[in-house]
């Protein structure tokens, strides 16, 4: 979706003190400075890259308490008081936003609406009565119903759950940024994390720029944690996501959000646009990060389905991708990092992003302010989510871990940079083991970088529609050139 800059700011050029350094300007780094700054805590927030452009402004945005993992799983692996607690934690972050957005006068775009999770086949129709049947087991509100009684939404069966609603990201941390600055809140664009130290009780955290932060607290919000070792990311999966939008005249479709329950499963929500026109959200298409490369046949089976579902909907205007980190136990990461205690993060948001973000703000900041925090122990980092039920997802997960770590055993994609087109990248082979990460620039010119990811030594693999280097282990994006976009990767492709 189209948005100006969330908020212009500069690098950190100089060494600073605060209470909190937060790492990350996304949905989960401005909501955890936001409660923070509320509390009297002097923070500063940096990011790699602009203030609040990073997953979050590529999220579909839906505010939603049902759970797309289905709460029939979540209860099947840690029982229904866990459950009950988690869609509590959900429920709450929804009135948070709301009630951030009255406080502070946020024109955001923010509406309750209705939530359809539809099922298409006898299959599904199963599973959708056993979801209904766990989430009135847990106290959820929830109605079993016919599609045809909303518009644009076919027939069939579904689910609906009251009081979800939707916002536009992008305008909410504008806000939220604009807010904390007011308050004294110093945010540092393109300010990258690099590594930190301890002295004398605080952390000291040094940045890209030069610059060192000192603070007593430090907060990792950064969708994969760039701090964490090893052996947490083995208890998440990145997962590449798809999306397009389009204008489609308005009140054709109710303005609800809608699942279906395929796999990869769709959904959709309505942006309003003006009195004539809203702009239609699809996304779906998932897979795992770094092991695919027809992103073009992914976008047009999304729009092949919402042609299907949503005859009214005009010329796609947006296609973009995002990357979900997805937990084998179904919830989110937010507390204290294992083995710390002043060290915290945020991570493992799936497909709850928006809400998990505002739910790990209410559990972060509470417990550096020494306050009770409600949802703090189904959410801790140190939890070990490998279970009978999960060692299944666990295996299939370290599979793809594994494939990743012997990539440079396999042949090259191309056998000479002369193959590759302008604009695009390739992996090539150099003798019996080393592979080149080979990208051939609109000019014509080739850079030849290591294919060997610098976290954690898996191959990496061109993405065409994104024009970066993905890893398919943890998540880690580099640029053509080989500079870090994303982590939980700290170090840029070596160039040779």
């Amino acid at each position: 979706m189209e948005h100006g800059p969330v908020l212009e700011a500069t690098p950190l050029g100089h060494d600073a003190a605060c209470d909190v350094a937060v790492i990350g300007s996304g949905i989960a780094g401005l909501s955890i400075a936001y409660e923070l700054t509320r509390l009297g805590r002097q923070v500063i927030v940096i990011d790699r890259g602009p203030i609040g452009l990073g997953m979050t402004a590529r999220s579909t945005a839906h505010l939603s308490s049902s759970l797309d993992d289905l709460y029939t799983n979540l209860i099947g692996i840690h029982g229904r008081d866990t459950a009950r607690l988690l869609l509590d934690s959900q429920v709450a972050a929804i009135n948070r936003v709301e009630a951030i957005c009255a406080a502070e006068k946020l024109e955001v775009d923010f509406q309750r609406v209705e939530g359809w999770m539809a099922a298409t086949t006898p299959e599904e129709e199963a599973k959708l009565k056993d979801e209904y049947e766990a989430c009135l087991s847990i106290g959820m509100h929830v109605t079993w119903a016919d599609r045809s009684a909303a518009t644009g939404l076919g027939k069939g069966p579904a689910l609906v759950f009251p009081r979800q609603a939707r916002f536009h990201p992008l305008k909410y941390l504008s806000g939220l940024a604009t807010v904390l600055q007011e308050h004294g809140t110093r945010l540092f664009a393109n300010t990258a994390y690099e590594s930190h130290d301890k002295s004398d009780g605080r952390i000291l955290i040094q940045t890209g720029t030069g610059a060192v932060i000192s603070a007593a607290h430090a907060v990792f919000a950064t969708n994969s944690p760039v701090n964490a070792g090893r052996a947490f990311h083995s208890k998440q999966r990145p997962d590449r996501t798809y999306v397009i939008a389009a204008p489609i005249p308005k009140g054709s479709v109710d303005d609800v959000l809608f699942w279906d329950m395929l796999d990869p499963y769709h959904h959709m929500r309505i942006q309003p646009l003006d009195d004539k026109w809203d702009r239609l959200i699809i996304g779906g298409e998932d897979h795992r990060t770094g092991t695919e490369s027809d992103m073009t046949q992914r976008l047009a089976r999304l729009e092949d389905w919402a042609r299907a579902h949503y005859p009214a909907m005009g010329e796609v205007s947006h296609r973009w991708s995002g990357q979900i980190l997805e937990t084998l136990d179904y919830m989110p990461f937010s507390g204290r990092a294992p083995g710390e205690d002043n060290i915290y993060l945020h991570t493992g948001d799936a497909g709850q992003g928006i809400t998990n973000a505002v739910a790990g703000a209410l559990v972060i900041a509470p417990l550096i302010a020494g306050q009770h925090a409600r949802f703090a122990p189904i959410l801790d980092p140190s939890r070990a989510p490998l279970t009978g039920r999960t060692i299944a997802h666990y295996l299939a997960d370290q599979a793809g871990v594994v494939a990743g770590l012997v990539q440079y055993l396999a042949p090259g994609e191309v056998a000479s940079p002369g193959e590759i087109a302008p604009g695009e990248g390739a992996v090539l082979r150099n003798g019996a083991l080393a592979r080149e990460a080979v990208y051939r620039s609109p000019d014509g010119d080739v850079i030849r970088l290591s294919a060997t990811c610098t976290h954690a030594g898996c191959g990496v693999r061109w993405n065409s529609f994104e024009k970066c280097w993905d890893c398919p282990c943890h998540g880690s994006q580099y640029a053509p050139t080989g500079e870090v976009l994303s982590g939980p990767a700290l170090k840029p492709l070596p160039k040779i």
